[in-house]
This record gives C-alpha cells, structure tokens and sequence, in this order.
C-alpha cells in the first residue's frame, strides 16, 4: 500500500523560507559594512572636533616633524584673551577679511584664485586650521577632500573665536617659532598682549611665509602690506567685519 507524503507543516516552510533569505550575498555584505565604516568616521570625525572645542591641539603634523628636523622649537600656548585685540584683527584683514560672514569657504576669495592662477591662494583662516590641526601641509586630492569635510563640521560645532584662538597659537612665524605668543618674543621681546598696531600688522604680513619673512626687519614689501594690513584691521572694526571675535 502506497504511503502519502507528508506535506510540510505551514512553520516549517517560514523557517525554510527565512533560511534561503538569509543566503550570503556578497554586494550586500560589502554595502552594510561600507554604510557601517562610514558612520564610524563620522562619528570619529565629530568626537575629534568637539574634543579641540574643550582641549588645546598638543602638537600639530608640523610642528611634530619641525620638533624632529630642528631638535626643538619655539611655543607656548596662549589664551585668545591674553592676545592684543589689534592682533586678532591683523591676522583676520592680512587672511580671510570676510572670516566672520562665511561657514568655512570663502567663495569669491575661492573664485578670485582660480582667476589669478597660482599668484595667490583662496584657504580660510577656518580651512589653515584644519590643515594645521588635522591634517598635514603637503598638497593631495585626499588632504582637499579631507580638508572639505572636516571645515563646515568646525565651523558648526566651533565658535568663530575659538578657531582664531587655535589658528594663532599653531601658525608658524618664523623657522621654528610657533603660535604668537612665542612669536611676539622672539621678534618684539614683547608678550602678545602688548602689541602695538604695526607690531601686529608685521607679524601678520609673515604668514604666507614664515621661513622667508622677518617681522622685526622688515623689506620694503612687508612695509607696504603691514601698511595695509593696519588699513584693512582698523576698517573691519568699523564695519562689523570683526564682531564675530571681539569681546
């Protein structure tokens, strides 16, 4: 007598169905993991921003690899309250003059760079700390994409005055010198608070090109730029342009 066979039970096709769905795929694999890894940098990214929120950077990438070549270098950190006014001023009219009205890129300093070719550059104050800060000097399509990313997050979760604090304590004045308080000794004898107005305009006009530069002698060149770096930081007190940084 021939014996039926047994359908299966209405579970156990669910359970046989659930198996075949959970079948390794691998584009699905690859794609969860990507998703997953992108997230973690995210979330890295943030942690590594807000933690200089609160703490000072110890060391940048140059200062480290100067430390090394040089066997030491010049630096003391300084607090943004400590820096003469008309100092915090300089810098802003000297780099970026629209530091307070732009999230990070200055689009038509941007535009003006790529008109004039290679005769100047369009980075923010807000962009150099990043490169400082995070990343290193040499030129790279990954070091721009990095430098892209990681700009509008400081400007969003940092105060426009905290990055000028953190610009000017890691920028390089001179070979070996970093950051204004060490720079306003070694050129002036002075501390950063007792800037004068040219003082400042002088140290300002150094940083495009701190090994090449001398503020305390000057060429005629730097005379003229401190000239109207001291023009350009006495107009963005009147205008507004510096509300942003000054108490």
């Amino acid at each position: 007598m021939a014996v039926k066979a047994r359908k299966p039970a209405r579970g156990q096709k669910r359970a046989n169905r659930k198996k075949g769905q959970r079948s390794f795929r691998p584009l699905t694999f690859v794609r969860r993991w990507l998703w997953r890894c992108a997230l973690g940098l995210a979330l890295l990214a943030v942690l590594a921003v807000l933690a200089f929120r609160v703490f000072n950077p110890p060391t940048t990438h140059t200062i480290w690899s100067e430390t090394r070549r040089l066997g030491g270098v010049d630096r003391a950190w300084v607090r943004i309250d400590d820096v003469a006014p008309v100092m915090l001023r300089s810098v802003v009219a000297a780099e970026d003059a629209n530091f307070c009205a732009h999230w990070g890129f200055d689009m038509d300093a941007i535009r003006a760079a790529i008109e004039e070719g290679a005769n100047r550059g369009g980075s923010t104050i807000s962009q150099q700390v990043v490169k400082n800060v995070y990343l290193w000097q040499a030129r790279s399509y990954v070091r721009k994409a990095m430098e892209a990313l990681l700009t509008p997050l400081v400007e969003a979760l940092w105060p426009k005055r905290r990055i000028l604090e953190v610009y000017l304590n890691v920028a390089e004045f001179d070979e070996g010198v970093f950051g204004i308080d060490a720079a306003a000794r070694h050129y002036f004898g002075v501390g950063p608070e007792a800037l004068s107005d040219r003082q400042a305009a002088l140290l300002a006009s150094v940083l495009p090109s701190p090994k090449k530069r001398e503020a305390d002698r000057p060429t005629s060149a730097m005379n003229r730029r401190a000239a109207t770096i001291m023009d350009g930081a006495a107009l963005i007190a009147q205008d507004g342009r510096a509300a942003c940084f000054q108490d």
